[in-house]
């Protein structure tokens, strides 16, 4: 089922929410106003939310809050670095929960949204009804090196190739450190190639049957969003300790949890999704053969669906 978000009318509430640091939040409210309260966590970082995540929630079961996180999407300023980590995203999702007068509510995201979720719940366990995730990733160094390296050079060689050209011998000792590196440099010459190159080698992982398995290098003035922002999250491993949600998972007891994960996804390997329920066991992971990474891959917004849906 293709995200479709002509289905879906305006949403029940928008707003720019203030949250501090010279930070103002995209924030969107939809469902019933009765509904089960939940949040969902878009990806990146640096993505923002799209009208078609909306379609997630069963309207008349719940109420859903949707925002663009610090610096992403409608969120102001756009692509602001500064105040800008994990424990700011934290806060900021208490913010929104206290602002709508939510007790507590079901947290679902997926990639790096599913990042912030367990971020999140392991921090306010007390404010969580239950956690859906799609795609685990757990922020950690490991996890890049393999998706940009190891991974990378296994399923597309040639891609692989194409991802070190853009850097020198030496940058190519830790190409995933000189790709942000790159990234956060000033100089549009220099920021803008590699980050065109890290967004569309992501891009290509992201994808199980993807249009193109090679990178276009031609000069455009074209920067992605997520470039920038996964250098600056990525580059300090994501704001958090060393392996940080792993060892944190046990503050995860008693929450109840559905992982979706696609058997093919090269950013987000099954393996991580299974590591994390063995700790946390009151979590169940949900596989969709022949699905990779993206939302959007066969099965797996059915899935997502299902799995929001079994807690109303």
């Amino acid at each position: 089922m293709p995200l479709d978000d002509t289905q879906h009318s305006a949403p029940l509430t928008s707003l720019r929410l203030p949250v501090g640091d010279g930070h103002e939040l995209y924030v969107e409210i939809i469902g019933a106003a009765d509904g089960i309260p939940a949040v969902y966590l878009h990806g990146g970082p640096g993505s923002g939310c799209q009208p078609a995540h909306r379609q997630l929630f069963d309207p008349g079961r719940f109420r859903a809050v949707l925002f663009d996180q610090r610096g992403a999407g409608r969120s102001t300023p756009a692509r602001s670095r500064e105040a800008n980590t994990t424990a700011h995203l934290i806060a900021d999702m208490e913010r929104i929960r206290i602002h709508f007068g939510i007790e507590r509510w079901l947290v679902v995201g997926g990639s790096w949204g599913a990042t912030l979720a367990l971020a999140y719940a392991e921090a306010h366990p007390d404010r969580v009804l239950g956690i859906v995730l799609r795609a685990t990733f757990l922020g950690t160094r490991a996890e890049l090196e393999w998706a940009f390296g190891t991974g990378l050079s296994t399923f597309y060689p040639p891609l692989y190739e194409d991802f070190l050209s853009l850097l020198t011998p030496e940058e190519r000792v830790s190409p995933v450190d000189s790709y942000f590196r790159r990234i956060l440099d000033p100089d549009p010459a220099i920021h803008g190639p590699a980050a065109r190159a890290y967004g569309d080698t992501e891009r290509i992982l992201s994808e199980v049957r993807p249009a193109t398995m090679r990178l276009d290098l031609s000069p455009s003035s074209r920067i992605p969003a997520t470039a920038l922002m996964e250098a600056h999250y990525f580059s300090h491993d994501s704001f958090m300790a060393p392996d940080q949600l792993m060892a944190n998972a046990h503050r995860l007891a008693g929450i109840r949890g559905i992982i979706v994960q696609g058997r093919y996804d090269h950013l987000c390997p099954p393996r991580t999704a299974h590591a994390l329920a063995a700790i946390w066991t009151d979590a169940e992971v949900r596989v969709v053969d022949g699905a990779g990474h993206s939302l959007s891959d066969p099965g797996i917004i059915e899935a997502v669906t299902a799995a929001i849906r079994s807690f109303a």
